[in-house]
C-alpha cells in the first residue's frame, strides 16, 4: 500500500532529477487537447514510486465533449484501481487562447495550466490524490502526445512538495 512516507521518502532520494517529462522520442502525430479528449476512449495506466519501485496499476473509461463554441471541454474519467478503488473525476477545460487551457477538476489545488505546442501537450497542476492510506498533495507536470499507432500517450512525473517521487504512465485508445 503506497502511503505518504514513500512518496517524501523517495522525493529526498531523487531531488536532483527532471520535474517535467521529456518529449516523447520516435514517431508522433501533432495533437491537441480537444483532439485528444473528445468522444469515449479507454486506457489503462501505471503509477510507479521510483524509490520503492511500488506501482499501482490503474484503468479508466473516458467521455469528452465540447461546448460553447468548442471552448469548453469536459472530460468525465471513471477510473478503476488495481486494489478496488474506484473514482469518478470531471475535467473542465476552458480555452483561453491560441493552444492555451485551463482546467479545474474535483482534486485540483487552484487551476490547471495547458500549452498545446510542438504537436504535444503539456498539463501541470496540483491535486490531492487519494489512496486506501489517506490524501497526499501531489504535483503533475504531464506530456500528452498521439503516437503513429492512434494511441494517446500521457506520461507524467509526479512531485510531493516539489520534489520530484513518482511517474504516471497513461495510454489511452479511442
Amino acid at each position: 500500500m503506497m502511503d505518504r512516507r514513500l512518496f517524501l521518502l523517495g522525493g529526498l532520494a531523487l531531488a536532483g532529477c527532471a520535474s517535467a517529462p521529456p518529449s516523447p522520442r520516435g514517431p508522433t502525430q501533432p495533437v491537441t487537447l480537444d483532439q485528444a479528449f473528445v468522444g469515449r476512449k479507454t486506457g489503462a495506466g501505471l503509477f510507479r514510486v521510483w524509490l520503492t519501485g511500488q506501482e499501482r496499476r490503474f484503468t479508466a473509461r473516458l467521455d469528452g465533449r465540447l461546448s460553447n463554441n468548442g471552448n469548453r471541454l469536459t472530460v468525465v474519467e471513471d477510473f478503476v484501481y488495481d486494489d478496488g478503488q474506484e473514482d469518478r473525476l470531471t475535467w473542465v477545460f476552458d480555452r483561453t487562447g491560441p493552444g492555451r487551457w485551463t482546467g479545474r477538476r474535483e482534486d485540483t489545488v487552484g487551476e490547471a495550466e495547458v500549452v498545446e505546442e510542438n504537436g504535444e501537450i503539456r498539463l501541470r497542476y496540483l491535486a490531492d490524490f487519494r489512496s486506501p492510506s489517506g490524501v497526499t498533495r501531489l504535483g503533475f507536470e504531464d506530456v500528452i502526445y498521439l503516437r503513429d499507432d492512434g494511441v494517446i500517450v500521457n506520461d507524467a512525473i509526479v512531485s510531493r512538495a516539489g520534489i520530484p517521487v513518482a511517474a504516471v504512465r497513461f495510454e489511452i485508445r479511442g
